[in-house]
């Protein structure tokens, strides 16, 4: 089974991806990390439980990876052109006990087995060979924590919890075949639309607000 792990904001920058929370949840989303392994760095806010928002963007300090960045940050102008389509809430991550099965059952959709940081791996997360978002964001990025959840006490409670996740589709019927299939613990909810393009509701201090 999958659960879970965290929603995605992907955005051109991280200031941009920043404001752009702000301006939704009315919440300023503390520093995360630098991943040096992977040239990104992010922010983090809890969402209520084990799940969380994650703000990432390539990192224009950072040391290149030596292979594709996860969530297809190396394409900055597909990053840009989503962004300006107010495709902000891009993706999410589902965590897995047995990444191996899942990748053998599933070839060419989540890309291939990453151990990470390379020098003394703690998890593991699939990413294509070119680095894009798995059926263009549709399904799930898949992570292995290796037995370790995320410390949740790390990543900023500001009161936040996640209430509604939804995902626009040009063929809801197909993603809900492989959801089923995936055996997703509370998948996102999919319903029509011309893009993959994914809505959260929040619920905040200052009321529910919607991430898009």
């Amino acid at each position: 089974m999958l659960t879970l792990d965290h929603i995605t904001v992907i955005a051109p920058s991280l200031a941009e991806g920043v404001a752009h929370v702000r301006d939704c949840l009315r919440l300023e989303v503390p520093f995360g990390a630098t991943h040096d392994y992977m040239g990104t760095h992010n922010h983090r806010l809890r969402l209520g439980g084990a799940v969380y928002l994650e703000i990432v963007a390539w990192d224009p300090e950072g040391i290149p990876p030596g292979r594709a960045r996860w969530f297809g940050l190396d394409d900055q102008a597909q990053v840009r052109s989503d962004w300006a389509e107010g495709r902000r809430l891009r993706g999410w991550v589902a965590g897995t006990a047995d990444m191996t099965g899942l990748l053998s059952a599933h070839p060419g959709t989540f890309g291939e087995e990453v151990p990470l940081p390379p020098a003394d791996p703690s998890f593991a997360f699939a990413i294509p060979a070119d680095g894009s978002l798995p059926l263009k964001g549709a399904a799930p990025s898949i992570i292995d924590r290796r037995g370790a959840p995320e410390p949740m006490g790390a990543i900023p409670d500001l009161g936040a919890q996640l209430r509604a996740f939804t995902l626009e589709h040009p063929d809801p019927a197909a993603i809900e075949a492989l959801y089923r299939d995936l055996a997703i613990d509370h998948p996102p909810v999919i319903v029509q639309g011309p893009k993959v393009r994914y809505r959260a509701e929040i619920e905040t201090p200052s009321g529910l607000r919607a991430l898009t």
